[in-house]
């Protein structure tokens, strides 16, 4: 048998070859962290790690997320805290004209109640607050600008779109009595029961009561009423109780739209003639419900501020468990640092070697050009 320089050269380069992938193998250890490749390795180990893998995503999803929701409710304290702001400021209005000295001439009135009405408009306005680009109070609907107030105050006009994917505009409308009359009360209800409970870390998927629920929307706000405390307010058809009707009927009447609205007709009622004793008295019991209304806000507030404080804890936790579970992922599909920089050093000598070696052997003789 005789051997010829190329069938060495072939052997040799299977061989160096062979050389050159475990480096890369190598290599690509150190890279990643990985100690094994693909489940034949080491099948126990690899599942486990794919595990404890599945577990870091879901928890790094949460994160994210609950970093997301905790800037919106960031921004719905902000619009809470500010139309209380708005609201109190209001008040110290109304307690400067309902002085008899400060109401007499009636273009003091006159510039309280312009006052007031942009009060009215500033409300609105943090109502319909946008946190990217979705609006903050807008529940479960996103899309669509909860509020729009007309210039005079009297008429508030929200906007919803149902989970039906129906779109509606319902009007409140001020009466002189100081109570709205709601064109559409039932949708009203079906809104403010809308919720949007989100896993994110905080409580059981399995149990949905348990999750928090990251959605309020601007009416709930306003009434002070809980989408929790109206679910349980169906009759057996599922449709709303009078109960329920009324409470919603009385909490947009002393909302702090509202309560500046009666205020507004009132400086009307005075500017038109009115009795200056009936104008400090409706003054005055306005100012008592905007008390109270104050009182409903610092609830919501405090609420939305409960709610953030559990999702930092829940961020804090997440974190944690992010942390737990890297250390685990090491344990089982770590691989060795300093073993693996040795093995990719042996195997680069062993290349480089190979490579001078090939120099020398890959050279022509007689026997390769003889057939």
């Amino acid at each position: 048998m005789r051997v010829v320089n190329s069938s060495m050269n072939r052997k040799f380069g299977v061989s160096v070859n062979d050389v050159h992938s475990k480096l890369n193998k190598s290599m690509n250890k150190i890279s990643s962290g990985k100690a094994y490749e693909n489940a034949a390795q080491n099948p126990l180990a690899y599942y486990e790690g794919m595990k404890i893998d599945n577990q870091y995503q879901d928890t790094l999803s949460k994160l994210a997320l609950n970093k997301d929701v905790k800037n919106r409710l960031y921004q719905q304290e902000l619009g809470a805290r500010s139309i209380q702001k708005t609201l109190a400021d209001a008040k110290v209005k109304l307690s400067y004209i309902r002085s008899d000295t400060n109401n007499e001439e009636m273009k003091t009135v006159e510039t309280i109640r312009q006052d007031l009405l942009q009060k009215q408009q500033s409300m609105v306005n943090d109502l319909n607050t946008q946190y990217r680009s979705y609006y903050i109070f807008g529940g479960n609907d996103i899309s669509s600008a909860p509020f729009k107030l007309s210039a005079d105050g009297k008429t508030l006009t929200f906007t919803h779109q149902f989970t039906d994917g129906t779109t509606k505009s319902i009007d409140m409308e001020l009466q002189a009595n100081g109570s709205y009359t709601i064109s559409d009360p039932a949708s009203v209800f079906t809104a403010m029961t809308e919720q949007g409970r989100v896993d994110v870390g905080y409580g059981t998927i399995s149990d949905r009561s348990t999750l928090l629920d990251t959605y309020t929307n601007g009416l709930n706000l306003l009434t002070g009423l809980t989408s929790d405390a109206l679910r349980t307010m169906k009759d057996a058809g599922g449709n709303p109780t009078q109960q329920a009707l009324d409470l919603i009927q009385e909490g947009l009447d002393k909302s702090p739209i509202g309560l500046i609205g009666q205020a507004v007709i009132a400086c009307d009622d005075y500017m038109a003639g009115g009795d200056k004793g009936d104008f400090s008295s409706k003054l005055g019991d306005i100012m008592d419900e905007m008390t109270v209304t104050e009182h409903t806000i610092s609830t919501v507030y405090s609420d939305l501020g409960n709610k953030y404080s559990l999702l930092e804890t829940t961020e804090t936790k997440l974190t944690n468990v992010k942390q737990a579970l890297t250390e685990q992922y090491k344990d089982k599909l770590g691989a060795d640092p300093y073993e693996a920089i040795m093995e990719m050093y042996s195997y680069q000598y062993s290349y480089s070697s190979s490579l001078q070696l090939g120099s020398k052997l890959m050279q022509s003789s007689l026997f390769d050009f003889i057939l």
